[in-house]
């Protein structure tokens, strides 16, 4: 590829995403003046900028001709218009266009100057006072941090989203890290892999026979596999995948025994499977899974059983409350048992025998604690209870602050304090999490975990339901009766359908499931737009932003998420005059915009899929004000507005856990490979009152069809029965 050079003044932003940084921009050139359309990977281009770019001219079928960014350097401004336009673009925090403009009006063209060399002198401008100017110095010195640090790392081929990701993790040590230990990155910074890491080490002259490349690719092939839901990998399937790396493993049984030492990884022979590779957190984790689990089942206080007891027969007595037997069931085996898992599916009754599980215990006397592992979730779980539910997270008193006071607060040594814990949406509890939680449950306490194991597995590794369910040593009831009141719905009867392999009944009049066929995915695109903005709101009232989830089940192709979101986005919330706006990075956030987090933060006490609506902006100071449903509202001002992203449209992945009035999803063969019955049968059922499938029969057929589960390495269920429990 012939690489060209070109450098010009960004003009605008046409469009940037948040996640994977790439940005499709206006760049007026130096030599012709003209316009030229630029694509690729470029986080943080700011109107006004000037940029050096490498790369070359491509045609594009739709959009004709554009130039591919490989590379980019930035330049600073040096017109009036362009400084102005490279202060209010809202990555300096504390700077809006006001004040940009008073800055630039000031001080001219030595502005920048002023902000690096003399920041005091910044108080000489109205409304900047000297927690501000120091704000105004920060943002300006981290902004040219990250221009230095990118520079270095494109010198060894990395892209600029990529550099971006690694500043994020090492900050002003970046260049020190990087230097020391180029494979570092393929374990520390998400989303940069081995063959990242390999490139830079190759550039800096690392050996291929380095015993730290042998060591990283270890690393990272356990890592991937976590990624993957695997909590282990088997010894040849190593090897393999090293040799795929291009790393020849020599010596293997010496590295592996080096990295045991190192305590990064445990390697366990297991007779009918052969050596098996464990990321050592994995590996105690699934170990203390299983210990903990036939503790807590074997740990029941006998005092409470005859008073539990007592209070079951009372609440079989009752006239007013109707339950099915295997609900009466679990009524009848808590008592005896310190440990029960119950499932089933939609209008099985699961929120039912979760309150009179309440009822009874409180009624004894006893202290009750529930929890989900969503903020949405456990806000499912308040509502229908009328009681106080928490996060997993938030129930162990999760704390990042750095040293010995982070991490789960609540564990072993400080257990929770209460008689029966109750947990729901369990399918979704990972290894890891799992094992942290079942730490901080006290000796006597009972536990029952409540699920739908025929939803989609945890996003982190394990299959921890299912696992404790197969290994048939823990009480499991499967609720079964779908109650009369829940047949009347067609979703709840076509979710069963649907999870049976059958084909859902379709458009029965006066019911609330329905199937509009559309061949082409732009017509299942306008579909789904009309959907939202007029049919359903005149059909039966139901706000568009509120009531109305879509939901996709990739985030690319054109019904995917983020095509769904950019065109509901301008449909339903538009640019209006009289509308505050504030546009970061090519995107627009408005003033009611819905929105979703996409990472955990932990100080702002916000999690990745939390979603909200955004309720202030102040495009002066460059920041946004999102409620999500708590007290008060959260800010997000400058960068941590990339934590951000529009929620008209979300994954169905995104969407576990809660729960919606009205679920609209594009069912279509351009999503293939997310054909799968266990993801349409979670897509149906977030759906409280109705759901609305646009697309095709064939490709609604193929996922109902396809009811192959991708298999999963975990030894929780061998180590459950291995244990006795």
């Amino acid at each position: 590829m012939i690489m060209t050079q070109v450098e010009g003044v960004i003009k605008r932003i046409t469009y940037h995403n948040s996640e994977n940084f790439f940005t499709v921009a206006k760049l007026v050139t130096d030599d012709s003046k003209q316009e030229l359309t630029i694509v690729g990977n470029m986080p943080h281009l700011t109107p006004g900028e000037r940029v050096s770019l490498q790369g070359e001219y491509t045609t594009h079928k739709k959009f004709g001709r554009q130039f591919q960014v490989d590379s980019y350097e930035i330049k600073l401004p040096v017109t009036v218009d362009g400084l102005v336009k490279f202060l209010s673009s809202g990555f300096i925090k504390g700077i809006g266009p006001k004040t940009a403009d008073s800055l630039v009006k000031h001080f001219g063209k030595e502005v920048l100057d002023i902000i690096e060399k003399e920041p005091e002198r910044l108080k000489e401008i109205s409304g900047i006072g000297e927690e501000k100017a120091k704000q105004i110095y920060s943002g300006y010195i981290e902004h040219q941090q990250i221009k230095d640090i990118m520079v270095f790392l494109q010198g060894f081929g990395v892209s600029p989203g990529y550099a971006l990701k690694i500043y994020r993790k090492f900050g002003e040590q970046t260049i020190q890290k990087v230097s020391e230990n180029p494979y570092s990155l393929a374990r520390d910074v998400f989303g940069i892999g081995f063959k990242t890491a390999d490139q830079i080490a190759q550039k800096m002259g690392v050996s291929k026979e380095s015993k730290e490349r042998t060591k990283a690719a270890v690393i990272y092939l356990l890592e991937e596999g976590t990624q993957d839901g695997n909590t282990y990998l088997e010894r040849e399937q190593l090897i393999k995948e090293m040799k795929e790396l291009e790393v020849i493993p020599q010596d293997i049984k010496k590295i592996l025994q080096e990295l045991v030492d190192e305590k990064e990884i445990v390697v366990e022979d297991i007779p009918e499977l052969g050596q098996l590779i464990y990321s050592s957190p994995f590996f105690f984790a699934e170990q203390g899974v299983a210990n903990r689990l036939k503790k807590i089942k074997e740990g029941i206080n006998q005092e409470l059983v005859t008073k539990l007891d007592k209070e079951v027969e009372n609440y079989h007595n009752r006239q007013d409350l109707t339950l099915s037997p295997e609900q009466q069931e679990v009524l009848k085996r808590v008592p005896k048992t310190g440990l029960m898992i119950v499932t089933g599916g939609p209008g099985t009754g699961k929120t039912t025998v979760i309150n009179c599980l309440v009822d009874i215990f409180e009624r004894a006397g006893h202290k009750v604690m529930l929890s989900a592992p969503t903020g949405r979730a456990a806000k499912r779980m308040s509502e229908a209870t009328q009681s106080e539910a928490k996060t997993i997270h938030r129930l162990l008193e999760f704390s990042h602050s750095k040293g010995e006071g982070s991490g789960f607060q609540r564990n072993q040594d400080r257990p929770l304090q209460c008689d029966l814990l109750i947990v729901d949406e369990a399918s979704m509890i990972d290894t890891l999490l799992m094992n942290n939680l079942l730490k901080a449950v006290a000796p006597g306490t009972r536990l029952i975990l409540v699920g739908d194991i025929d939803q989609l597995p945890s996003v982190g590794a394990g299959n921890v339901l299912n696992d404790i369910i197969a290994s048939k040593r823990i009480p499991v009831v499967r609720l079964r009766t779908v109650f009369r009141q829940a047949k009347e719905s067609m979703v709840v009867v076509n979710a069963h359908r649907i999870n049976q392999g059958e084909f859902p009944i379709l458009n029965k009049k006066g019911k609330d499931f329905f199937f509009l066929p559309r061949e082409d995915p732009e017509e299942v695109v306008k579909t789904i737009i009309s959907l939202c903005a007029k049919r359903l709101p005149k059909y039966n009232d139901y706000n568009p932003r509120d009531d109305i989830q879509v939901l996709a089940p990739m985030r690319k192709t054109v019904t995917g998420v983020e095509n769904l979101n950019h065109s509901l986005h301008n449909v339903l919330n538009p640019t209006k005059k009289d509308k505050p706006e504030l546009t970061f990075g090519g995107r627009s956030f408005r003033l009611g915009d819905k929105v979703m987090q996409i990472k955990n933060d932990y100080e702002k006490d916000i999690f990745n899929g939390d979603t909200g609506v955004i309720v202030a902006i102040d495009s002066e100071e460059g920041s946004v004000r999102v409620d999500f449903g708590h007290s008060k509202g959260v800010s997000y001002e400058g960068r941590e507005l990339d934590a951000l992203v529009h929620a008209y449209a979300i994954s169905v992945h995104k969407s576990q856990g809660s729960e919606y009035p009205v679920v609209v999803i594009p069912v279509t063969t351009q999503h293939y490979i997310m054909l799968q019955r266990n993801l349409l049968y979670t897509a149906i059922t977030r759906a409280k009152s109705l759901v609305v499938l646009v697309g095709t029969k064939k490709a609604l057929g193929i996922s109902i069809s396809n009811n192959k589960i991708n298999e999963r390495n975990s030894l929780l269920e061998y180590r459950i029965r291995a244990l006795e429990v």
